[in-house]
């Protein structure tokens, strides 16, 4: 008499965690095969490749002492040459040696400053749509204040009370364009629990930080990721702009503060077009590229936006 078949041993934490990893690889390859039939992604993510290798590899390609004052290279003002590829600004420094090394701050910037606004309407939204009541009626009020209130002026205003630093930069941005994505989350959020596993795991003594981090989390978590990467084109063309208008780090090179330095200038009214373009075309390229990634990426993570290829 054959004996009876063993019974399979009870997977551990170690095989559930394997699993969890395959199927992330699986929903990586997924998600990687569907943004590559979207061409408008593939332009703007190697756009964003380049920019970012341009950044990481700026120390070595255009030195650390481009930025100094003193022995510029060049004449003021002087027009592209061989010598100088996109001319000198008013100190005679290499303007190709400044775009270059404005990438770093100008990106840092954007990601930075995209990351803490994505993540304080996030946390609005999730909250406020898991709680309700009185608590998301005032944390719905406060949105509505940020979202009808001019978020440049609010920027220049932190801006300006404020010492004068990329963290304030961030911080300004960060703190005054989350209101979009708080009602984005929340409706999503609501949209989740009202699903029939919510009331279950409530039912089965799910706390309020289980539910929201357990479940909901997981489920707004690509639109807070499609929301984070159309967010950086926002803070980049923000952190411009606040540059441009004076309240930038004056101790760092970026696009906005070059464009403000050529204003200073007169660079305008002098006919020296080389010292406004560059930073100009860099601010649009960078932010065209994150645009077009995060209609990818939203397109993916929603086909039913149909957005087009």
């Amino acid at each position: 008499m054959t004996a009876a078949p063993a019974p399979p041993a009870p997977a551990g934490p170690a095989a559930a965690r394997a699993l969890a990893r395959q199927r992330r690889r699986r929903a990586a390859a997924r998600f990687w095969r569907q943004y590559r039939t979207h061409r408008a992604g593939l332009v703007g993510l190697a756009a964003l490749v380049l920019l970012v290798l341009v950044a990481l590899t700026a120390p070595l390609t255009v030195g650390g002492d481009v930025t100094s004052v003193t022995g510029a290279p060049g004449r003021p003002l002087q027009g592209p040459s061989g010598r100088f590829p996109f001319g000198t600004d008013r100190f005679g420094r290499d303007l190709f040696g400044l775009v270059v090394q404005g990438t770093r701050v100008s990106l840092l910037v954007g990601l930075l400053a995209a990351v803490l606004s994505v993540a304080i309407g996030a946390l609005a939204g999730i909250t406020a749509g898991h709680f309700r009541g009185a608590y998301a009626t005032v944390v719905m009020r406060i949105t509505d204040w940020f979202l009808v209130m001019p978020t440049l002026v609010l920027a220049v205003v932190l801006a300006t009370v404020m010492s004068r630093s990329l963290g304030t930069v961030i911080l300004a941005i960060g703190i005054t364009s989350w209101p979009t994505t708080a009602r984005l989350v929340r409706a999503q959020t609501l949209a989740v629990e009202s699903r029939p596993y919510i009331e279950r795991a409530k039912a089965l003594g799910g706390g309020h930080t289980h539910v929201m981090v357990r479940h909901v989390l997981p489920n707004v978590m690509p639109l807070v990721l499609a929301q984070t990467t159309l967010m950086v084109s926002t803070s980049v063309l923000a952190e411009a702009t606040l540059a441009f208008l004076g309240l930038g780090d004056p101790t760092v090179v970026s696009w906005g503060g070059l464009l403000q330095d050529a204003r200073e200038a007169g660079a305008v009214s002098s006919g020296g077009w080389w010292y406004l373009v560059p930073p100009g075309l860099a601010i649009a390229a960078v932010a065209l590229a994150f645009t077009l990634c995060g209609r990818a990426v939203e397109s993916v993570l929603n086909p039913r936006l149909g957005v087009t290829r």
